[in-house]
């Protein structure tokens, strides 16, 4: 397997083409990280001679210059063209040696998200509610083929302008969705994709596409299609929260509100959740307003942790297909307390020539599947 046989590579300043022959012939490997929490990265390795074309013409002519080279990546399996990344490019290495063969350039970079944390702003967002405010902050990046997924959220917060306008104060546009985002209990994040220079900007609840993909199966002889795979139970991860209100009459009598660590999003996918073993006080809470306190506890609820965590590796070409993020996907083989259903938190793809494997972090609250079966 080569690597031009299933991946398609698009280089360039503003909009990408594909990458020229002598580019692709040094390509070694190509490493693409998706995470929904914290910013989707790649990683380009080359093979470069005293006498390639990358060492004499295109690295000095600027054909990898961080910032304003685009690169999208996308990889064909089962005959389907699948965008993995469009970002730019942050920074590249080059590592001379002695040796024939031996010297390497290495490209890193991230996603789009990258171009909104780059410069920090003063706007005024007067009388207006999360969602519009993430709308007019992510506008200007229309023409990098950004299109904003915008889930509004449970309970909507509007400041009197009269008392109170709230501004983006000397933050970059990504700082300041995120800083929306976490308020709301929700997620921000740019997924490449479905077509090549387009990308969705997701601000909404983390949810998961409850399709199930093909499961991961260990231990199962023939049917085995994963390398590794192992999981850990957190027994410190969950806990109970005490939100404090006051009344809403006088103003004066406290409320203690005990708030379970159960995502209001991600329900259980096991059949015994794990209990919370720790109790902890929310300050803050009797200062706010009855809506913004209630913003508050929707945010913890949104925002909890699971208990169990799996992580592993794959080989994609015995797998038969991409396993991908932000979705579900079976576990068959690792025994009854840990079979089931997992939510899919972050995929790696590494690529080299005759080498695809993904590596993975699963994640669900509680033992044993509470599914009867896990189809394949």
């Amino acid at each position: 397997m080569l690597l031009g046989n299933i991946l398609t590579l698009l280089i360039g300043p503003a909009v990408p083409v594909p990458a020229p022959l002598p580019v692709i012939e040094a390509l070694q490997s190509v490493q693409v990280t998706s995470s929904s929490r914290a910013r989707s990265g790649f990683q380009l390795t080359f093979s470069v001679g005293k006498t390639s074309a990358i060492q004499l013409a295109l690295l000095p002519a600027g054909y990898f210059d961080p910032i304003v080279t685009r690169v999208i990546i996308m990889v064909t399996v089962n005959g389907i063209p699948n965008v993995i990344m469009d970002g730019f490019i942050t920074r590249h290495e080059l590592q001379p040696s002695s040796e024939s063969g031996q010297s390497k350039l290495t490209i890193t970079g991230e996603d789009l998200s990258i171009a909104m944390d780059l410069v920090e702003k003063v706007v005024p967002y007067p009388a207006m509610p999360d969602v519009a405010k993430v709308a007019v902050a992510l506008a200007p990046y229309a023409a990098l083929g950004v299109v904003p997924l915008i889930i509004p959220p449970l309970v909507s917060t509007v400041q009197n302008p009269a008392a109170r306008t709230e501004s983006q104060v000397n933050t970059t546009d990504l700082a300041y969705i995120k800083s929306l985002a976490s308020r709301n209990g929700y997620l921000f994040y740019i997924q490449p994709g479905p077509l090549p220079g387009q990308s969705i900007a997701y601000f909404g609840p983390d949810i998961s596409v409850p399709v199930p993909q093909r499961a991961l199966s260990i231990n199962m002889d023939a049917h085995t299609n994963v390398e590794s795979l192992s999981f850990s139970l957190d027994g410190m991860a969950k806990k109970i929260s005490i939100f404090t209100i006051l009344d809403p009459i006088t103003r004066r009598v406290p409320i203690p509100i005990p708030v379970p660590n159960i995502n209001a999003t991600k329900p259980p996918l096991g059949l015994r959740p794990t209990p919370p073993a720790k109790i902890g006080m929310h300050n803050g809470g009797a200062r706010l307003q009855p809506d913004e306190a209630a913003r508050d506890i929707l945010s913890f609820m949104m925002n909890n942790a699971t208990a169990i965590s799996g992580s592993g590796s794959l080989n994609v070409m015995q797998y038969g297909q991409l396993l991908s993020a932000q979705t579900v996907v079976g576990v068959r083989g690792a025994g009854i307390s840990y079979d089931g259903l997992y939510y899919v938190d972050s995929v790696t793809h590494n690529i080299k020539k005759g080498e695809y494997k993904q590596n993975f972090t699963l994640s669900r609250d509680g033992l044993i599947s509470n599914t009867p079966v896990v189809l394949p």
